[in-house]
């Protein structure tokens, strides 16, 4: 099992107890609903969390991921007025014209997120020190190889510590509105926003996902 403190139990052969980072795995959702905006959440298990996310395989070694933890209360609030000037209509219409049922709660739970950003008492910008627009897709995939990890590896650490976020990008459409706000340099990426927060309950479950065999291809696209 996953300790207090997120090391993972280990038989005397060494080998991590599987059936515990599986749960960790499959259970590591989006969380918007149940985030639990009344409770505070410490300084010192955003750092533990990031100083885990920093352990990700980075590409070419090139550790230029950087992060902004924003827990001002009006700086958080600035920043849910631009994601919802970007978001709000448009995740009420999509929730609203959504063929099918998994999607309108995805889209139906996304809005909500909105009434409450503001709220959430850590908002979580990863970054990354370049800028990917136009260069070759080798040199923007090799960027975001090292971020993207980093970022997940930081979500999975908020879960076994009782927290949870989501990975948002809407801010993205008026990022330089939101680099003003937060002195980010004009020559740095900023990738997503994950509001974090402290869950209600932790009783999360897979979700519904395709069989991996028909998503699968061996030797060759649509091969079996």
């Amino acid at each position: 099992m996953l300790t207090a403190g997120g090391s993972a139990d280990r038989d005397r052969h060494g080998r991590v107890d599987i059936p515990t980072v599986d749960e960790l795995l499959s259970t590591t959702r989006a969380v918007r609903k149940r985030l639990d905006v009344t409770r505070p959440v410490e300084r010192g298990v955003i750092l533990e969390c990031l100083q885990l996310a920093t352990q990700a395989p980075t590409a070419s070694n090139n550790q230029d991921w950087r992060w902004v933890v924003v827990t001002d209360a009006d700086k958080r609030a600035a920043i849910a007025e631009i994601y919802n000037s970007v978001g709000e209509q448009y995740l009420a219409h999509a929730a609203s014209t959504a063929e099918d049922t998994q999607t309108r709660r995805v889209y139906q739970s996304a809005a909500t997120l909105t009434a409450i950003l503001a709220d959430v008492p850590v908002h979580v910008i990863p970054c990354i020190e370049k800028r990917v627009e136009g260069v070759p897709l080798v040199a923007a995939a090799s960027a975001w190889a090292s971020i993207i990890p980093a970022a997940w590896s930081f979500l999975l650490a908020l879960r076994s510590r009782g927290l949870g976020s989501v990975w948002t990008t809407l801010h993205l459409a008026k990022e330089r509105e939101v680099a003003e706000l937060l002195g980010i340099p004009q020559t740095v990426t900023q990738v997503a926003l994950l509001p974090v927060a402290y869950t209600i309950g932790t009783d999360f479950k897979p979700a519904a996902r395709p069989p991996v065999q028909t998503i699968t291809s061996w030797n060759g696209w649509g091969l079996s």
